[in-house]
């Protein structure tokens, strides 16, 4: 069952006032989920634009690391518009079902539905920390440039943990920080002072979104807090792949 995002106040999710840390913020998941819900039509132009187009290929890289095959079933939590779940539609796995808390981002990801010539997702609304699905019942699990907006990240990803087979994997993208300190300068001056700007005129955003991206990279855990947290929710074979200059990583654990 999809409920419809409520009408807002007209005040942005985001502002100058509670950006300082975003993942402190107490109403995290309110303010989140009325952000996706304000861009959520040109949420995918908005990532093709500002990747440079490399977007996809991240997620196809996700998906190859998966080693998935015609018997298994996905669960690609925080979803949003489709694209990880229709990338691993199309590797020829059993089923792909996609759930995300925010009606407009899956009300895009149901209406690209025509665009998969095989295998389509099936998606439902639903929170990352409380996962209506059975224990064991999943051979991957997934979540792209999602987990960074969970309220409680480590309670997300015991969920993950408990939905998985054993044997079965968890696959996580992520932004994350160039650690060459010029691709770093260039790398902070166009997602600080560029990106927002094109970003907000393209989306005609008024929710903060992307004034909320940068900084919620910025102060979000790094490489070694992540493998922390996998090795603290009982995944093993951990396992990193850098992509494009470490402008983007992904992360896999296995379930023992």
């Amino acid at each position: 069952m999809t409920q419809r995002p409520q009408t807002q106040s007209g005040e942005p999710a985001w502002s100058q006032d509670n950006l300082s840390n975003p993942h402190l913020v107490d109403d995290k998941a309110k303010r989140v989920e009325a952000m996706f819900n304000a861009i959520a039509d040109s949420y995918d132009l908005n990532n093709r634009v500002h990747s440079l187009w490399r977007d996809q290929a991240w997620r196809r890289t996700a998906v190859n690391m998966a080693n998935v095959d015609s018997n298994c079933d996905v669960l690609d939590v925080a979803c949003g518009t489709g694209d990880l779940s229709m990338a691993f539609a199309d590797a020829g796995v059993k089923s792909v079902t996609g759930v995300d808390f925010t009606y407009n981002m899956l009300a895009v990801a149901n209406h690209k539905l025509d665009q998969c010539k095989g295998l389509k997702p099936t998606y439902f609304q639903g929170d990352a920390m409380k996962l209506p699905i059975e224990d064991n019942s999943m051979d991957v699990v997934s979540i792209a440039f999602g987990i960074r907006n969970v309220a409680r990240p480590e309670v997300a990803m015991a969920e993950f943990y408990r939905v998985l087979k054993p044997g079965g994997r968890l696959i996580v993208l992520e932004f994350s920080l160039p650690r060459n300190k010029l691709l770093l300068a260039g790398y902070n001056f166009y997602f600080r002072h560029i990106m927002p700007r094109t970003a907000t005129w393209i989306a005609r955003d008024k929710s903060g979104a992307y004034k909320y991206l940068p900084q919620s990279v910025n102060t979000f855990i790094g490489r070694e807090q992540m493998r922390e947290m996998f090795d603290g929710c009982g995944f093993t074979d951990f396992t990193q792949k850098v992509l494009t200059c470490g402008i983007a990583l992904v992360y896999r654990g296995i379930k023992q």
